[in-house]
């Protein structure tokens, strides 16, 4: 019955002409809001031999020969047309100038009231019925509800003749508490039915309530139920709204969450908020991210990105910004013909799989929250990457072996059984380097791949073929805390570990089959970036039930210790395993200074440019000795220097020394739960404010930019000019009285700004100052 005059895109698209072919009706109505369209379909259900009612969404619209058709075939047809319009009268002016034109023109009567719960004078010059039946029908599609969708229904029905004028439309809460099957009901009422299980709030918008979608609310709600939880389905207009975030703080207070399920989209977090997070966080417990996906389950299913760009932005990258655990898509827009009004409606149907996966994941965290520390079971994964010994526990930046230990002193005071845990992290390396005396068995090993659907268990046994009858489990048992390594993903380690299709070897999937069957973890602490499970075939984000990170490590609490200037990866971790990432410190860093053989050169450097054209003799011995320790120290085949020292050779290599001089490198390991001290802090705070930073604030600019500026040298850049360029600027005290070495470079008076930053940064921290953070010849007098 979809007449195409023109190539239709998806839903959205506008960039062909298309003829809806729908039957022309006594009402029609027109809203870019799938979920007031649906439960305007559900009233028309209900009121069984009422006016003939024509449903449209504005979206399908968007081309003017659309329009045209429209209203030519369908609403010049109609007794009366109503416009619901978001954004106001410029998001769709074309087609209210038709319908305006058409009623004026002794076609049907038209109304336009606003799709937002704000009143919009500017689009009352488009209604040609009394203001007062605008204002009252606009009241009854705010208030949204399946009697209120009614009570709209009932009063254009009266103002074409058909039946009396309904009652006053009915307010609901701009938020408040919802039970499935009843509506929204007292916050007593829902406290009282909690009982003695905990609670797990559900944060859905109050527009889902108003158009009657909540079957996604309504099946996570049952699912946490066979999980033991008590589901308590909250609706807000916002989260930015503050009558509902006084209210959840007030049902919060009243019923203390055991874990929160969001699925409210954007951020709330703002730089420079309060350090409480924002009002989900302030009970202390675990906020999930649950999806409540645009696209149809058939575009996810064929998608190795999961999720369209606009649901990735809205419900995955901002709630990101507030700290939320990612989840799963629960569900998905299905279009269905509604043959009652003759319509197209979009419906937002739960995948029950998706569903009962977010619920275990729930019931996970809620379980690991409410058992004492001492029984507590833990695995501590260590990377191993490439597969050898010597790189047992390899992260970047991260001192995992000091780590694990500093981890395994605080989960020891905070009362876990860590019997037998290594006195030193030497010793816990060794350990595990040793051939290991745990294993699963091919019993519990085939039964745990029976579990796996059909064509992941098919692709891995084409793979690699019939499992072993025993697999060795890398790991070691302290208590009920496991020290393990994670084991290779099969294949050439360094070419594999990225690699999106290899299926993992049956001995990383009997690891986790260990790990979630045999030992029992509550949850798994990942030390450091990064290991190889959230590399693992299958979609992006959003993953399935035939995802692999899913299949190996399911819906186990999942801890990542990441390092902080390394976002992109850490977020493969949070969107395809649910990782709580927690950020830790990258190494000290410092300047790379110059030692040994370059250290030398740069000496000989400084004192031939004093010998020159001065002491003939002595400036010809130094080039001999300048080229001759450079080629020891293997600098000419790096430069690509010549035997004879010229000018354009010894300017290279001054260069040279100069970038290499500058440069910031890491000093050093971070551990875990501490931080650069003494030099090593004064150095990486100045290596952190010598960058500058965006926002436009004074804070935001260089610190050896600013020292240039306020010494007066003009327009001289610290950060970009070349360091080997010849200093002729001016010569500052504050300056001048660091050293008595050579000033005769660019590269020379930055060397200066970044003692001087050092002093300053030294006494803004109150930190005490080791005069080795300098070179010899630069140190504080």
């Amino acid at each position: 019955m979809h007449l195409l005059v023109g190539e239709t895109g998806g839903i959205e698209a506008a960039d062909a002409a298309v003829d809806l072919g729908q039957s022309p009706g006594d009402i029609v109505i027109l809203s870019a809001a799938d979920t007031e369209l649906g439960l305007l379909a559900r009233a028309v259900a209900d009121r069984p031999g009422g006016p003939a009612v024509r449903l449209c969404n504005l979206m399908r619209l968007q081309h003017p020969m659309s329009v045209d058709l429209y209203v030519d075939n369908t609403a010049a047809r109609a007794k009366l047309v109503l416009v619901r319009m978001m954004g106001g009268a410029g998001y769709w002016p074309y087609g209210l100038d038709r319908l305006r034109a058409l009623a004026r023109g002794g076609g049907p009567p038209l109304v336009v009231v606003p799709g937002e719960d704000r009143w919009d004078p500017g689009l009352e010059a488009f209604t040609t019925e009394p203001p007062e039946v605008a204002h009252r029908l606009w009241r009854c599609l705010v208030e949204g509800g399946a009697e209120n969708a009614g009570r709209a229904l009932a009063l254009l029905a009266h103002r074409i003749g058909a039946g009396v004028a309904p009652s006053e439309p009915a307010p609901l809460p701009r938020c408040g508490c919802y039970r499935p099957g009843t509506g929204a009901i007292s916050e007593s009422e829902a406290v009282a039915a909690i009982g003695d299980r905990p609670v797990v709030p559900i944060v859905f918008y109050r527009s889902i309530l108003q158009g009657g979608a909540t079957a996604p609310v309504d099946a996570l709600a049952a699912a946490l139920a066979e999980e033991g939880i008590a589901a308590l389905p909250v609706f807000v207009a916002s989260l930015k709204d503050a009558e509902s975030r006084d209210f959840l703080d007030a049902l919060f207070a009243a019923a203390p969450p055991a874990l929160v399920i969001n699925t409210t989209a954007f951020a709330v977090s703002a730089i420079g908020a309060s350090h409480r997070g924002t009002v989900l966080d302030v009970p202390g417990r675990p906020v999930l991210q649950a999806i409540l996906a645009g696209s149809s389950e058939a575009e996810w299913r064929e998608s190795t990105r999961g999720l369209l760009p606009r649901d990735l932005t809205m419900n995955v990258v901002l709630p990101e910004v507030d700290g939320r655990v990612g989840t799963r898509a629960i569900s998905f827009k299905a279009e269905v013909h509604d043959a009652a009004t003759d319509s197209r409606i979009a419906t937002y149907e739960p995948v029950p799989d998706r569903v009962r996966f977010v619920a275990a994941q729930a019931a996970a965290w809620v379980r690991l929250g409410r058992k004492p520390a001492a029984e507590r079971r833990i695995a501590i994964v260590l990377s191993n990457y490439p597969n050898r010994a010597s790189r047992i526990g390899n992260a970047v930046g991260l001192d995992t072996a000091a780590s694990a230990m500093a981890l395994a002193g605080a989960m020891r005071t905070a009362g876990y059984d860590l019997g037998g845990f290594p006195a030193d992290g030497e010793a816990l390396i060794g350990a595990l380097k040793a051939p290991s005396a745990l294993a699963i068995g091919g019993e519990a090993y085939a039964a745990f791949l029976a579990r796996l659907p059909d064509a992941p268990r098919a692709a891995l046994a084409a793979r690699w073929g019939v499992p072993a009858d025993r697999h060795a489990i890398p790991a070691i048992v302290f208590g009920n805390v496991a020290v393990a390594v994670q084991p290779s993903r099969g294949g050439a380690e360094k070419a594999s570990l990225h690699d999106g299709d290899l299926v993992p070897a049956h001995g990383h999937v009997a690891f986790h089959a260990w790990l979630r069957d045999v030992f029992r973890a509550d949850a798994v602490v990942h030390l450091g970036k990064h290991g190889n499970l959230e590399w693992l075939p299958g979609k992006a984000l959003a993953l399935s039930a035939d995802c692999w990170p899913e299949l190996c490590l399911g819906a186990l609490p999942l801890i990542y210790p990441f390092i902080v200037n390394d976002p992109g990866e850490g977020a493969q971790a949070k969107r395809r395993a649910s990782a709580v990432i927690v950020d830790h410190l990258m190494p000290p860093l410092g300047r790379a200074e110059l030692y040994g053989p370059l250290a030398a050169l740069e000496t000989m450097i400084d004192e031939y440019a004093l010998a020159a054209g001065v002491d003939r003799r002595r400036r010809e011995h130094l080039e001999r000795e300048i080229v001759a320790t450079a080629a020891a120290a293997g600098l000419d085949r790096d430069l690509g220097l010549g035997a004879d020292a010229t000018g354009e050779t010894l300017q290279a290599l001054d260069a040279y020394l100069c970038d290499l001089k500058e440069m910031q490198i890491r000093d050093g390991l971070h551990v875990l739960g501490s931080g650069p001290a003494g030099a090593a802090r004064i150095a990486t705070l100045v290596a952190l404010a010598r960058a500058p930073r965006p926002g436009g604030r004074p804070a935001d600019v260089s610190l050896h930019r600013a020292i240039a500026a306020d010494l007066g040298l003009g327009d001289f850049d610290p950060l970009t000019l070349d360091l080997a360029a010849p200093w002729t600027g001016a010569r500052p005290a504050a300056l001048a009285a660091l050293s008595d070495a050579p000033w005769r470079t660019a590269g020379d008076t930055v060397e200066r700004i970044e003692a001087l930053a050092v002093g300053l940064v030294e006494g803004a921290v109150g930190a005490s100052f080791e005069a080795r953070a300098l070179p010899e010849h630069l140190r504080m007098r």
